[in-house]
């Protein structure tokens, strides 16, 4: 009888704990797994899938007549305007000028990719010649100038900064308002802004990355504060337009319209969607390569412009 008493409470416990880490895993770790793959949750992107010169390759492929056989600009960018940069390269650059080993890009490469922040880093380096990305960061800005180095900013394409909530959130507006308020601390449950009764939990982004950095820019110097309780409730997080529609689109979550304007590419393109974000092709004015400024009126060009619209990016016009 006592034996049976001992496994029944050993049986007991065993059970309770696994209750613990099952309910664990649900409310706290399971929101932030990331369930892409290795080279996904690496780089925030699966390079192998947009190279240039690659049959395979689901960038946009097309044969432009301005070619650049040498004093090859090396180029490198933001993870979510990769497939561009890369589109770019594969119409205009000789076949060989790109080395992948199956993980990075060589370091001969005419083509690299190290994200936004590494991006900027490395322009102001003068390791790349010219790079694709939204606007920089205070901090990135600084380090440009604390290197003594003039960047050049060209417009070439526009981007909306979007808001995204589970596919199952009631809530399918917000105001700007109401998402700086969110992030501020002033608004902590769904039930203020028209949703269930549960608390908002506001994720943000690494320093440096060009999302954070867009965040920073729209809160307009309002601080962004986190509720301790903020992991029992529904989360909110944010992104660029074509990287959750593209690239890591997995049905699980909705973008939210802003100021009652969705952000497709008719609002970004008429500019009635409140967030739209220039793209940029930026490089050091001191830079002495001759086919820099060649390049970036290419992309300028109708067929530059034909691979940012067709990457699902919005064109200048």
């Amino acid at each position: 009888m006592r034996l049976k008493k001992q496994i029944a409470v050993l049986l007991a416990l065993f059970l309770f704990f696994t209750a613990v880490d099952f309910g664990f895993y649900n409310v706290f770790t399971k929101r932030y797994i990331n369930d892409t793959s290795e080279q996904m949750q690496a780089k925030s992107i699966e390079l192998y899938k947009y190279l240039p010169f690659d049959s395979n390759s689901q960038i946009v492929k097309l044969d432009s007549e301005f070619k650049l056989e040498k004093d090859l600009p090396v180029i490198d960018g933001a993870a979510a305007l990769y497939p561009v940069f890369s589109a770019f390269v594969n119409a205009v650059y000789p076949q060989d000028s790109v080395s992948f080993d199956g993980e990075n890009f060589t370091e001969g490469s005419a083509l690299q990719y190290t994200n936004t922040r590494g991006a900027y880093k490395a322009v102001v380096d003068g390791n790349v010649d010219l790079i694709v990305c939204v606007k920089p960061s205070e901090e990135q800005k600084k380090y440009a100038s604390d290197n003594g180095v003039e960047l050049e900013y060209v417009p070439i394409g526009y981007e909306a900064f979007v808001f995204i909530v589970n596919i199952n959130n009631p809530v399918d507006n917000l105001t700007t308002d109401n998402i700086r308020d969110i992030y501020s601390g002033k608004i902590v449950n769904w039930s203020q802004v028209g949703g269930n009764n549960k608390y908002i939990d506001p994720i943000t982004r690494n320093k440096g990355s060009g999302s954070q950095t867009a965040m920073l820019s729209f809160m307009n110097g309002q601080k962004i504060k986190k509720n301790p309780v903020a992991v029992f409730g529904s989360p909110i997080g944010f992104s660029f337009r074509y990287y959750v529609e593209s690239l890591v689109a997995n049905g699980k979550v909705k973008m939210l319209s802003l100021d009652g304007v969705y952000p497709d590419k008719e609002n970004i393109a008429n500019k009635t969607y409140p967030i739209v974000s220039e793209i940029y092709a930026v490089y050091d004015k001191a830079n002495k390569n001759p086919n820099i400024q060649p390049l970036v009126e290419w992309m300028l060009s109708d067929e530059g412009q034909e691979i940012i619209e067709k990457s699902g990016y919005v064109p200048l016009s």
